[in-house]
């Protein structure tokens, strides 16, 4: 049974412990060292319940996965449209959660004001790709050899889908 809820600061270091354990994977993030939580502080607050939630999620009290959405490229026009990241603790991949979180993501859309969902995602990382085109996401860009993974160039897929 899962529970999703808004996600408070001291909820912090679980979701940047999520977060870190993806980086040495090369699948999910840019990042190429551990991030920490202090450094996160900024990016907890540009979050809010109302437009731009933060969720983590709990499996009998227990974080185990987040989801973000987040403001696409930070101008007015564009204020219908959001990035949606999710990361799931190592333990959960696999079960069905991803989906489960990507639809409630979309389920919310219209009372957060969002028409558009975008995802950026690895070309080389075919099981989120999947997912994202399971419910319905698109193809949008293609970046090619825009992030160098351990002197490895790697292109970048952005897929969209209108929610509402």
């Amino acid at each position: 049974m899962y529970t999703i809820r808004d996600a408070m600061l001291d909820d912090l270091p679980v979701i940047v412990a999520i977060y870190n354990t993806t980086i040495a994977g090369r699948m999910v993030t840019a990042d190429t060292e551990k991030i920490s939580v202090e450094s996160r502080i900024p990016w907890f607050h540009e979050h809010s319940p109302a437009t731009r939630p933060l969720w983590v999620v709990e499996n009998n009290g227990v974080i185990c996965a987040w989801l973000s959405f987040q403001s696409f490229y930070g101008r007015p026009a564009y204020r219908h449209t959001a990035e949606i990241s999710i990361y799931l603790h190592p333990d959960f991949r696999g079960k069905k959660l991803g989906s489960y979180l990507l639809e409630k993501a979309i389920e919310a859309c219209p009372g957060l004001d969002i028409s558009t969902l975008l995802g950026f995602i690895f070309a080389h990382n075919l099981p989120s790709i999947k997912l994202f085109n399971r419910f319905g996401f698109e193809q949008w860009a293609y970046l090619p050899n825009v992030a160098v993974l351990d002197e490895i160039e790697r292109d970048l897929v952005i897929l969209g889908k209108r929610v509402s």
